[in-house]
């Protein structure tokens, strides 16, 4: 028996089968989505169920995508699948770093989680009920997560796996910003003070006053610093030891754009003393200093120095001052806030530190100038009263 539906929608039949001696019925309707582009031959798509209105239902919603060319033929990978020819052959265009933390997301979360469902089946809801499923991480290991996921999926929405991507409109657990605490004046003197001697002195003193990056410090090379003009160009940053040889020694800044900076002159002094301290090393070391990336960081032999290994050496650098806790990442937070204090206009404070954007620095630092402007009333408050009581 046959049900033919609206012209060009296809045709709905009721089947019965008989299966280990017990007869079966079900229904299926059939319509046709297109011609094969190589021997015109056309495609057809069928659905079956239970009842004839669960396949007419499934038979026109096709139908309509059809006719508003909108229809994308189910794809029989599975979403692991996918997942996997995702991270192999369209993350080209991110850095190794950035790579890895993808495929590492994809291998621990999303394919034990999402792995087994057929692509063209995966629905908002197991996306999530997958998010809801990652509450013992971190709300910013969540997020990352879900964008993984959701970066895989479109790019399947983009080469017609996908009609929409099931993860568009998944509800996200709120990123609660951590608060920045800066060093204040006292903690900076004492900072300086427990560095001086150290092998860390130079490079402390100039991420205080400078705000870099620790990998851009010490992807940092002497050619990029112009004691004439006193300014540092940050064109760089130093990758880690696991991605080198993919990479090389040094990565393309964080946000992809170089920047020139002009730091204080007791920062251009600091790294004339840096200079004068690798001279020193250099020729202690003779022929087995390594000079070939002229870098301005290095251990005794001229090699570049671990980011672990700085921050741990920085850790115990703090130990004797009462500093416990804070990390080398708050030097780059301490020059932000001091540069607000000194009157530096946001702009040039997104420039010095490298943002993508003056928004991303007000976002992240405005709070502590509207404080500033609560301070400066209150002074003003102060100088009123002793006026008029004169």
């Amino acid at each position: 028996m046959a049900t033919r539906a609206a012209q060009g929608a296809g045709t709905i039949r009721k089947k019965t089968v008989t299966r280990k001696g017990k007869q079966y019925t079900y229904w299926e309707a059939r319509v046709t989505t297109g011609r094969d582009p190589g021997t015109g031959k056309q495609l057809q798509r069928s659905f079956t169920g239970k009842t004839q209105a669960e396949v007419r239902k499934k038979l026109q919603a096709t139908t309509v995508a059809v006719d508003q060319g909108t229809y994308t033929e189910p794809t029989r990978l599975t979403a692991g699948e996918w997942l996997d020819i995702w991270t192999e052959d369209y993350l080209g265009n991110v850095k190794p770093a950035t790579a890895l933390v993808y495929r590492n997301n994809v291998r621990k979360h999303i394919k034990p989680a999402l792995g087994a469902v057929r692509l063209s089946e995966l629905r908002p809801h197991a996306v999530q009920h997958f998010v809801n499923g990652l509450s013992g991480l971190s709300t910013a290991s969540v997020r990352l997560a879900y964008k993984v996921l959701h970066m895989a999926l479109e790019k399947a929405v983009e080469l017609d796996y996908l009609p929409k991507n099931p993860a568009a409109r998944c509800v996200l657990p709120k990123l609660e910003q951590k608060e920045i605490i800066p060093l204040d004046d006292k903690q900076v003197s004492t900072l300086l003070k427990a560095a001086q001697g150290s092998e860390l002195e130079y490079l402390v003193t100039v991420a205080l006053f400078t705000g870099l990056r620790l990998s851009e410090l010490l992807g940092l090379t002497w050619d990029a610093i112009n004691f004439q003009n006193g300014t540092i160009t940050v064109n760089k940053q130093l990758a880690l030891p696991t991605f080198r040889e993919s990479s090389g020694l040094f990565l393309s800044p964080k946000n992809g754009k170089s920047r020139t900076i002009t730091p204080a002159a007791s920062v251009m002094a600091t790294l004339k003393r840096q200079r004068a301290r690798q001279a020193e090393m250099r020729l202690k070391a003779g022929a087995i200093w390594s000079s070939s990336a002229d870098l301005v960081f290095t251990d005794e032999m001229g090699c570049p120095l671990d980011q672990w290994k700085v921050g741990k050496r920085f850790s115990a650098l703090l130990c004797s001052t009462g500093l416990d806790g804070v990390r080398f990442h708050d030097l780059r937070h301490t020059y932000a806030v001091n540069a607000i204090r000194a009157g530096d206009d946001i702009k040039t404070i997104q420039g010095n530190l490298g943002h993508a954007s003056a928004a991303f620095t007000l976002d992240r630092y405005g709070h502590f100038t509207e404080q500033m402007k609560l301070d400066s009333a209150a002074r003003m408050e102060g100088f009123m009263k002793d006026v008029l009581n004169l």
